[in-house]
């Protein structure tokens, strides 16, 4: 039995992964302080916002490592920001960690809502988040968050984003007049997709959620070839019809080489408000039982919520998001089992050379 010092401490944690990088967290600097007072340890941690959403499960996991070690010790953290500015990615010079695209097979499966709500909840547990809406024929992102305007010019030629406090957001719908069709080829569609890709402030971002047009057409190999993305999210009801599209869009994902983050299962059960009973409406678990098959990443099922439902067709779904906690449960849960699959990539796969610290 080892008797709790600074050094057993350090021992304990130096070579857990980093979620962001993958690197030993020592070897990064992030171990900043340790503490100790009898049995008791404080250890001041540092994180970057990147790793935000899963801040307790690492901390969590560090707990375990060191009581290991040291049995019958009380072990504090203190978590504080790590800062880590991202790398400028791809040749259209975008500076972010992880680009995420979220797709479908079809239409009418709620990839948009997802997308969105992603977006808010990785915001909204600390991350940086931009919002880029690359569904150019039936924009959604505008309605769902309220947001309206015409993005501007800045001083140095770039489109300002429209903002949902301090998250980018990028839209046809921001160009085009509500009732007004996009009728465009593809190369119109390439440049438009690299325009906002290139051209937009996005500022300097932890994620870029790229909500995706419906089906396996021109824009995922736009992207597979404008910069690297961190991986896929693929949303599907649970009905067989549903299935079948799935199955078409995590092919194309990979005919691009764009991995798979994850899967998510959408509509997945409707709990009555009146009787607290749960109707599978759609059916439940094709979503997770196709992912198994696939070998893909099941991140979760999002519930029918009136209030979520609502709320988009208000463009309220930040404010819900926000203060409901009920209504946002399961999203957070799909949103850190995304961050937590990052993480494991980035442990599979660390870097060869050292990252900035600054």
């Amino acid at each position: 039995m080892s008797s709790l010092s600074e050094q057993t401490v350090r021992t304990a944690i130096a070579d857990h992964p980093d979620p962001e990088t993958g690197r030993p967290i020592d070897s990064m600097g992030q171990i900043h302080k340790i503490e100790i007072d009898g049995d008791r340890a404080t250890v001041t941690l540092g994180l970057s916002s990147h790793s935000a959403p899963i801040a307790e499960e690492v901390t969590a996991a560090l707990e375990s490592k060191i009581t290991a070690a040291a049995p019958g010790s009380q072990i504090v953290f203190d978590v504080v920001d790590h800062p880590r500015p991202p790398a400028r990615v791809g040749q259209i010079g975008l500076r972010v960690k992880s680009v995420i695209a979220v797709g479908s097979g079809k239409g009418g499966v709620g990839k948009s809502t997802v997308a969105a709500s992603i977006a808010l909840s990785l915001r909204r547990m600390g991350s940086k988040v931009g919002l880029m809406d690359a569904d150019v024929y039936g924009p959604s992102i505008p309605h769902l968050l309220g947001l309206s305007g015409r993005p501007s010019i800045t001083a140095d030629k770039r489109i300002e984003p429209i903002r949902l406090g301090d998250m980018p957001v990028m839209s046809m719908g921001f160009l085009v007049e509500p009732d007004q069709a996009v009728i465009w080829r593809g190369p119109m569609l390439h440049g438009s997709i690299n325009q906002f890709l290139s051209e937009t402030d996005w500022g300097e971002l932890d994620y870029l959620i790229i909500d995706m047009p419906p089906g396996t057409g021109d824009v995922a190999l736009t992207l597979s070839q404008a910069l690297p993305l961190a991986g896929a999210v693929v949303v599907c009801t649970p009905q067989a019809v549903a299935l079948l599209d799935a199955v078409k869009a995590i092919s194309m994902f990979r005919k691009v080489n764009i991995p798979l983050a994850g899967m998510v299962e959408n509509m997945n059960g409707f709990v009555c408000p009146d009787c607290g009973k749960t109707y599978d409406i759609f059916g439940s678990g094709g979503a997770r039982a196709k992912a198994e098959e696939l070998n893909v990443p099941f991140l979760g099922g999002l519930p029918i919520d009136i209030t979520l439902r609502i709320a988009g067709d208000e463009g309220r779904l930040a404010e819900v998001i926000e203060s409901n906690e009920t209504a946002r449960a399961p999203l957070d849960a799909v949103s850190k089992a995304l961050v937590r699959n990052l993480a494991r990539s980035a442990a599979a796969s660390p870097p060869k050379v050292s990252l900035p610290t600054l």
